[in-house]
């Protein structure tokens, strides 16, 4: 235990140890926080929690390849049954196991962007609309738009969220290529998401054998969760509490692809007795730097006040 915590400032510390009910972990550029989630991770193993009891999920495939190789580093190999993933990729986990009860065979196929632009451009053959006026790219673009939104995850009427300004029939490019997805046993990256929701919504089967497997749950970036990523946090979480969530609303950059910020700001709302922690010390830059960061970015009118210093000084103007 001295050794995991030995090169820990006193608030990252404190997040290692808060282990029980849920935890906000405001974590600043350079603040450290790739090493308190491994850390965490490690504490927990150590006081007992099974590896793979153990949840984990941030944004990208490298970022999960460095958590589990820190995680490893400290652990050992049992530190490879601790399930850390990217969020599609775990929704990915949890339909192959789990998606035939809500008629999702598990063979079903993930398409990519290439993949959907293919399906509109033959779309778009079909109702004699040029590909080059029409671009694909951006029609596969609208269509995740509409995906990512929240009322169409609530179920409202797919028609009212639809684009109307275009010279061409969009929802019936939406119609359509939805049931070429249909037809090829094929989802899409929004539907991964959007498809867990709705498994997890109607199969207490599913959502009692995940809860039995994960108790302890840790999500990084969380200003850049989607409503999709917020429901399946919530609902995984729901037995134990036990969710901690590290992220810093002023990185928020993602609500262009349905990342909402509310997610973050409004945490110790959706769980009582939140525990919040700051880490405050940026290791990164100087103090000129944050100085001049903050200068700006405290104008923002949606943000969580939070005092950062830097552990390097001073530094040059």
């Amino acid at each position: 235990m001295t050794d995991l915590l030995k090169n820990l400032n006193d608030n990252q510390k404190a997040a290692v140890l808060h282990t029980e009910g849920p935890l906000l972990i405001l974590a600043g550029a350079g603040s450290g926080k790739t090493r308190v989630i491994t850390h965490r991770i490690a504490h927990l193993i150590n006081t007992g929690v099974k590896p793979w009891n153990i949840f984990a999920v941030t944004f990208t495939n490298k970022a999960c390849e460095e958590m589990k190789k820190r995680v490893m580093t400290i652990v050992g190999p049992q530190g490879n049954s601790v399930f850390i993933k990217t969020f599609h990729s775990a929704a990915v986990y949890i339909l192959r196991r789990f998606g035939e009860d809500i008629k999702i065979p598990s063979s079903f196929t993930i398409y990519d962007t290439g993949d959907q632009e293919d399906i509109i451009k033959r779309i778009l053959a079909d109702m004699n609309l040029d590909p080059k006026k029409v671009k694909p790219s951006m029609i596969s673009s609208r269509i995740s738009e509409v995906k990512d939104s929240e009322k169409f995850i609530q179920g409202v009427d797919v028609s009212l969220l639809l684009p109307d300004y275009f010279s061409f029939n969009f929802e019936e490019i939406f119609k359509k290529y939805q049931q070429k997805l249909a037809e090829n046993n094929a989802l899409d990256f929004n539907d991964l998401l959007i498809k867990t929701v709705e498994l997890l919504r109607n199969s207490k089967r599913a959502l009692t054998e995940l809860q039995r497997m994960w108790q302890y749950f840790m999500i990084d970036e969380y200003q850049d969760t989607n409503h999709s990523q917020y429901i399946i946090a919530k609902y995984l979480a729901s037995a134990t509490k036990n969710l901690c969530v590290v992220g810093d609303d002023d990185q928020s950059i993602y609500s262009w692809r349905g990342a909402d910020i509310r997610n973050i700001l409004t945490f110790e709302k959706d769980y009582e007795n939140t525990k919040i922690i700051t880490l405050g010390e940026n290791y990164r830059s100087s103090k000129q730097i944050l100085d001049a960061a903050h200068s700006v970015i405290k104008n923002n009118e949606n943000r969580k006040n939070k005092n950062i210093s830097a552990f390097r000084g001073e530094g040059e103007k």
